[in-house]
């Protein structure tokens, strides 16, 4: 195997090209198999996601058919120890994150209080009026959350982003487990790893914990999705059948009798709980967008009123928000009265004239992004751009200073991938899956795994080129 340069801290092999711990047991086994085999194994792998559907849409081109994300067997693996140091930190950040959008819909202390200032609530474009003075039933805001991880070293784990809105990618990290458990069942015999298959149960248990009071013993749960052209309509779709929920569209739903019902051969009959996977924007037209046809008219006023609940709740992005972001370190420690136990990536606000000044001046060494970006587009990653490239994005920093920050170049973990050639590092992150209910928090050991497939690349996205692995979690 190519080792990575002694800056990249490799997460398989140690500097002297020992085995760490975490892959003894993978790498004894591994020396036993067949290269052959294991290279056809990844092909059958390829087949079984395309016959299952595992595929994702990429909005604004112009060939822009189904594609599969590109699945590596080779697993990602974290030790009991780490995890829980890394869950700690998931755990701690979460419950300030719920707190604090609580408070920007509410009293603002954090505001009041000099934290954060003013200008980033008002500058955030996805912080909705309409949601100041209400909390949403059961007082939880971020259902789910997914929390997006990178490595520099063996305890180095620090935050890349927050997502609170409507976090993706579950539906993979559950089939690359099965995936790896239906090609290598004897692998988990031998491994401890702990299990994941039972986060379908957990959601639907978390959700219906949040529905309004007079539900009763048996919410009903349904997942409302754009349509079958939306890029995660697979993921809408899978959870839907393994929670045992309503998988429904705009057009199945109707506002009748004061509750939010849907479409039946019976009539019409009242949800419980919308697990929407539409944006704010969309979701009601007569609030939000008046063109949208992907939303319920008159949902919010019956939301405003408690009879139904929304996950994740509308209004969440302002957590998503990279401008955000950089304070979180103040938010934590606001909100919990502790320091946070997983640091954030050192971030420069491009608002403020200290900062903008660095980023300019060192705008080759630096990875800049939109504050209100996703899926790897509208950034720069200095290190890789081109003298053209810098300087048409130094016009956009010049020009528009607070919709951007900045980051170092990251000397992100790297761990091994199937190539034709053997097994080769390529740089990763992690997105571990947090659900939240007024019974606490639930966090999926592991989580999803992406991989920067190209050589050198740090662009881990699946619009980007990025792929998937399973992760594993260790049993003591």
């Amino acid at each position: 195997m190519n080792l990575p340069p002694a800056d990249k801290f490799d997460e398989m092999h140690a500097p002297d090209g020992s085995v760490r711990p975490a892959y003894h047991e993978y790498c004894r086994w591994l020396d036993q198999q067949d290269t052959a085999q294991l290279r056809k194994k990844g092909a059958e792998a390829e087949s079984v996601f395309r016959r299952t559907g595992i595929t994702f849409n990429v909005y604004g081109e112009d060939d822009a058919e189904e594609r599969l994300i590109p699945f590596d067997m080779v697993p990602r693996i974290i030790t009991a120890a780490e995890w829980r140091r890394v869950s700690r930190g998931i755990e701690q950040r979460v419950r300030a994150l719920n707190a604090f959008i609580h408070d920007l819909y509410h009293r603002q202390e954090i505001i009041r209080s000099g934290r954060l200032p003013l200008r980033v609530l008002r500058d955030n474009a996805v912080w909705l009026p309409q949601m100041v003075g209400f909390t949403p039933p059961g007082g939880v805001y971020t259902h789910i959350v997914g929390i997006d991880l990178v490595r520099t070293g063996p305890n180095d784990f620090m935050v890349l982003e927050d997502n609170a809105r409507t976090p993706s990618g579950v539906s993979y990290m559950l089939e690359n487990r099965e995936t790896m458990m239906a090609m290598f069942p004897e692998l988990f015999t031998r491994a401890k790893v702990r299990p994941i298959s039972d986060y379908p149960r957990n959601l639907a248990a978390s959700l219906a914990a949040c529905a309004p009071e007079f539900s009763g013993s048996r919410p009903t749960i349904a997942v409302l999705t754009p349509g079958i052209y939306n890029s995660a309509y697979f993921e809408h779709a899978f959870l839907a059948d393994q929670m045992g929920a309503e998988l429904v569209e705009g057009s199945d739903l109707r506002v009748v009798d004061g509750r939010v019902q849907m479409r039946t051969t019976d009539g019409f009959r009242p949800i419980d709980v919308l697990y929407r996977r539409v944006d704010d924007e969309y979701l009601d037209p007569l609030t939000f967008n008046p063109s949208s046809v992907l939303g319920v008219p008159g949902i919010f006023d019956v939301y405003r009123a408690g009879r139904i609940t929304i996950a994740n709740a509308p209004g969440t992005g302002v957590a998503d928000d990279k401008a955000i972001y950089s304070f979180m370190p103040e938010i934590v420690q606001f909100y919990t009265g502790e320091q946070p136990i997983l640091p954030n990536v050192q971030t420069w606000r491009c608002a403020e004239k200290e900062s903008l000044a660095y980023v300019l001046a060192n705008l080759s060494e630096l990875v800049v992004k939109e504050v209100h970006g996703s899926g790897g587009y509208g950034m720069l990653i200095g290190p890789t751009s081109s003298k053209k490239e810098l300087e048409a994005f130094r016009a956009k920093l010049v020009a528009k200073p607070e919709n951007y920050i900045a980051q170092p170049t990251l000397a992100l973990s790297t761990c091994p991938i199937f190539t034709a050639k053997g097994l080769a590092p390529r740089h990763v992150d992690l997105r571990p899956f947090v659900l939240c209910s007024p019974n606490g928090v639930e966090i999926t050991p592991g989580g999803l795994t992406r991989v920067a497939l190209k050589k050198g690349s740090l662009v881990v996205n699946s619009s980007q080129g990025g792929g998937t692995k399973d992760s594993w979690v260790l049993d003591d």
